[in-house]
């Protein structure tokens, strides 16, 4: 696969839910943390404004715009850019398929949306590396995002049979027409692993790096996938994409160790041997450096439970920066949740059981 199919493929979207919303005179909505969801609008009628937590510029939208926030960032929907703010909460009810929230009477904005969480501790990580904000405004692609969060609502609306597989292939698509139309709309001066994508030189790169993860590679060779100097391409790929080559080469196989920890019953030998390491212990030593915890305790902290995965949600970098700290101190609070589970599950106990 290529590397943005690779990513999406790792956030496994699941939990799908359509709805319809439709507001009237001066109105405003604040969502908050959206703790590893994916939403895919597409505007019907009228307009109304969006801003982003971490995003200066706020965006206007109207009658025809698509679009979609990646990363799950609090954001804020509203008839003007301020005045106050009903929390999301208070007006939309718990997840049902199909329906539509009127707020004020409805007649202003209408606007349909499909909604997808993604599975894994180190979803964060992946998410990060897509825009806070897809908005598209071209007429081709409106018409085929807004087909797929149509069908996505018919689907779940009507629950005929096979609408689970319908929907999961929508949710694909919604996802990638955005990031494709982003990507080409984009420009060839924006800084992060998206947009580096495009970027025809460091896009071979990292496509070469994606279709084998296991390789030895060196800056040399990869260099010259990409036509530069090695030294070239060194400071290029860290100005474009945020992390130097070999870094970014080896948080690549630790995501694909975290995605087969999580679930495969692979032994960590053998997830060591398919990611190009000669021993078992070089790849633990490799991975705990990524991920700030061993992988037979991340194999482990898989079965935490929720709220281990609501911990490593939450605790995502603000500015959600590509390096290893922030995987690093992800994992960490799992191993916190973990332990303090482990605890309160000991003390329950009649007696202490020994090690």
């Amino acid at each position: 696969m290529d590397p943005l199919s690779d990513v999406l493929s790792l956030l496994k979207p699941h939990a799908y839910v359509s709805s319809g919303f439709d507001a009237g005179g001066d109105w405003a909505v604040q969502f908050g943390d959206q703790h590893k969801l994916i939403k895919c609008y597409a505007v019907v009628s009228g307009d109304c404004w969006l801003t982003v937590d971490g995003i200066a510029d706020p965006v206007r939208l109207v009658a025809g715009d698509s679009f979609v926030l990646p990363t799950g960032c609090p954001f804020r929907l509203g008839s003007s850019i301020d005045g106050p703010a009903v929390g999301a909460g208070e007006i939309f009810p718990a997840a049902r398929r199909g329906g539509v929230v009127t707020l004020n009477g409805g007649g202003g904005l209408f606007l349909v949306g499909s909604r997808f969480g993604v599975k894994g501790n180190h979803a964060d990580m992946l998410l990060g590396l897509l825009p806070p904000i897809v908005h598209i405004h071209e007429q081709p692609e409106q018409a085929a995002l807004r087909w797929s969060v149509e069908q996505m609502m018919k689907e779940l609306r009507e629950e005929q049979p096979g609408n689970a597989l319908v929907a999961q292939h929508l949710a694909h698509m919604m996802l990638v027409q955005a990031l494709r139309v982003h990507l080409d709309t984009g420009g060839g001066d924006r800084v992060g692993w998206f947009f580096s994508l495009g970027d025809k030189q460091l896009g071979a790169a990292i496509k070469a790096i994606h279709a084998e993860p296991a390789y030895q590679w060196t800056l040399q060779e990869l260099g010259e996938i990409a036509g530069m100097s090695r030294s070239t391409f060194a400071l290029r790929f860290k100005e474009r994409v945020g992390e130097p080559p070999m870094q970014y080469v080896a948080r690549w196989r630790m995501l694909l160790a975290c995605d087969r920890l999580e679930n495969s019953s692979d032994p960590v030998a053998t997830v060591a041997a398919s990611l190009g390491y000669e021993s078992e212990s070089a790849f633990s030593t490799a991975f705990k450096r990524v991920m700030g915890c061993s992988p037979r305790q991340y194999g482990r902290f898989r079965k935490a439970g929720p709220e281990a995965s609501y911990v490593a949600a939450s605790s995502r970098s603000h500015e959600r920066r590509p390096d290893s700290e922030n995987g690093s101190r992800r994992v960490q609070h799992i191993i916190a949740v973990a332990a303090a589970d482990g605890r309160r599950a000991s003390d329950q106990r009649p007696a202490p059981a020994s090690r």
